[in-house]
């Protein structure tokens, strides 16, 4: 007997909801329902959030799990994920952005100054010894007064009766401080101020030599005037060590540990998850590794290491690559060619326009830099130089191109750089991109200096070579953002304000051509700095799988008018899934 086709009839209605089941079946296939999903450790939701991502440039919300970054989408989505123990955000229309990374700064000097005079503001020399004046009478006769931020082109009261080329006298401030020995930084980092009491315990006089690569002011009778310019400053500076070598070890070692617990803080209250040292030694880089043991630093750090008596043995064997989690990685070496513009140590082709006796200091051995960077691409790690001046970016570039050459297999991905790289030549500004140099710039510096970068470079050399951000970005080259603090505040928000406007406090934009917009700003506080030091994969924007370094603002900076993004405000700053700053 033959088998028949087995079948089913249904009536009308069945059949109607018959459909309606199986189009639901349908509709959930590849979704988890709502309530099944598993909840998140924190939902950030209802706001802006700027990724930094080409794939999404934008979004309302954030997932996170543990300390990396789970979704990023809609409020819709994101709020499927919030359960009773996850930690909500509610952004009420704030922006989120990818945290700052600090891609140039002096981390320890962040936590020196706090504990020292801040001259960053000062406008008169009187002030500045009035200042002097306070701190001596708080403190016992020949203790050590230090401080840092003084310019002389901010003060209001230097003429030619109280300075020497420009830079003040110690007169005024010798007197208030009889006894005691003062130690004042130039805001650049690259002078010193000495009071009376401090060259005497420095030994320095009449007949003090002048040191290589710097200078020691004199009057017209040939006495210091206190100012101690590059590589002098380490002649005032044998006053601090007299000082410092009267300390205990113990007392050493808790001051410096202090320091870094407050540069932490203070980075982590400015929006900073990440913070590209410039230059630590060893021992410091070992105090770090025990900060992060200790949770006592809580910002990640990415450090280059001074560039003295190094070889490859020994960077073998301390290199360190994403240590506690991505905390502290050491994979880079930092060396330094010439001054800075304000005081006029910048390494020119040309004499100074403002002092044509002088085009300003070499202060880095060529053969020595040469050496290093055959040292550090055999051995992994990048090389970072500082060069402001002209003639400092091209003797660099020439080191670079030599030492690429000289290792083809290694250069394409050697991402060296020059840190600052302020002025450059018009004929050496390709070179960044042809070669992959990466420029590791300030943009706070433009606004900063912008009163005298024209009296000391002229018109022609301030307009076709300082600050060329778009030049170097049509070139090819990664351009990087920071602060360079304790030179500056350490404060994205106010180097981002610079990145877009070229406005220095007082006066017109500089050159505003050059200015960039404000997503390439974004990126070049962001994911550029990440890709700076190798870790674009982990960092530098808000995209699934990466650390959850996030930092939300009160103001959206990407398209309020631009004289109100210097008053934006951070809200939170989040680390690996951390809120570690709350405003």
């Amino acid at each position: 007997m033959p088998h028949r086709p087995f079948s089913i009839v249904f009536s009308p209605p069945f059949t109607f909801f018959l459909i309606i089941a199986f189009v639901s079946l349908a509709s959930g296939i590849g979704c988890t329902p709502a309530n099944d999903v598993e909840p998140a450790s924190m939902v950030i939701y209802n706001g802006k959030v700027v990724t930094v991502d080409d794939t999404m440039p934008e979004a309302n919300g954030i997932v996170i799990n543990g300390d990396r970054i789970d979704l990023v989408g809609s409020n819709t989505e994101v709020e499927a994920y919030i359960g009773p123990e996850t930690k909500v955000i509610d952004l009420q229309g704030n922006l989120a952005i990818p945290g700052f990374i600090e891609g140039h700064g002096h981390f320890m000097g962040i936590g020196s100054n706090a504990l020292n005079l801040d001259l960053l503001d000062a406008t008169s020399w009187q002030g500045v010894a009035d200042m002097v004046a306070t701190a001596v009478s708080e403190a016992q006769p020949g203790q050590l007064i230090e401080g840092r931020g003084w310019h002389q082109e901010k003060m209001g009261d230097l003429d030619e009766s109280n300075t020497v080329r420009g830079f003040p006298t110690h007169d005024v401030i010798s007197e208030v401080s009889r006894e005691n020995p003062v130690i004042l930084r130039h805001a650049s980092g690259h002078a010193t101020f000495g009071n009376a009491y401090a060259m005497e315990l420095a030994s320095v006089d009449r007949n003090t030599m002048q040191p290589e690569g710097g200078e020691i002011i004199l009057n017209n009778t040939g006495e210091p005037i206190g100012v101690f310019v590059e590589r002098a400053s380490g002649v005032i500076n044998r006053a601090r060590r007299n000082m410092e070598s009267r300390m205990t070890d113990d007392d050493r070692s808790a001051r410096t540990w202090h320091e870094m617990e407050l540069a932490s803080q203070e980075v982590i209250s400015k929006g900073i998850t990440s913070f590209q040292d410039a230059g630590s030694g060893w021992s410091t880089i070992e105090m770090f590794k025990r900060g992060v043991d200790e949770d006592a630093l809580q910002v990640r750090l990415w450090v280059m290491v001074r560039g003295e008596n190094l070889d490859a043995e020994t960077l073998k064997a301390r290199r360190l690559i994403g240590y506690g989690n991505h905390m502290l990685t050491v994979r880079a070496i930092k060396l330094a060619i010439d001054g800075a513009l304000g005081p006029r140590g910048a390494w020119l082709l040309e004499p100074y326009s403002d002092e044509p006796a002088s085009s300003g200091h070499n202060t880095g051995d060529l053969v020595e830099i040469e050496a290093t960077a055959n040292l550090a691409i055999e051995n992994g790690y990048q090389l970072c130089v500082h060069a402001i001046g002209d003639r400092g970016n091209r003797e660099v570039l020439d080191i670079y191109e030599r030492t690429f050459k000289a290792h083809p297999e290694k250069a394409p991905g050697a991402r060296f750089r020059i840190e600052h790289a302020q002025h450059i030549h018009p004929d050496d500004v390709p070179r960044f991109g042809e070669l992959g140099v990466i420029p590791a710039m300030q943009a706070v510096h433009c606004t900063s200096d912008a009163p005298w970068v024209t009296p000391r470079l002229g018109v022609e050399r301030a307009g076709n070579g300082a600050y060329v951000w778009q030049d170097l970005m049509r070139s090819g080259a990664v351009i990087t953002n920071g602060t360079d603090a304790p030179v500056e505040r350490v404060d994205p928000i106010a180097s981002f304000y610079s990145s877009v406007t070229r406005k220095p406090t007082t006066g017109e934009a500089f050159y505003p051509e050059q200015a960039m917009s404000r997503t390439e700003a974004l990126r070049s506080y962001t994911l550029n700095n990440a890709f700076a030091a190798y870790e674009d994969h982990v960092k530098g924007s808000i995209t699934v799988g990466k650390l959850a370094d996030i930092t939300i603002l009160d103001q959206d900076i990407m398209t309020i008018p631009s004289e109100q993004i210097k008053d934006a405000k951070v809200l939170y700053t989040i680390i690996g899934g951390r809120v570690l700053y709350q405003r």
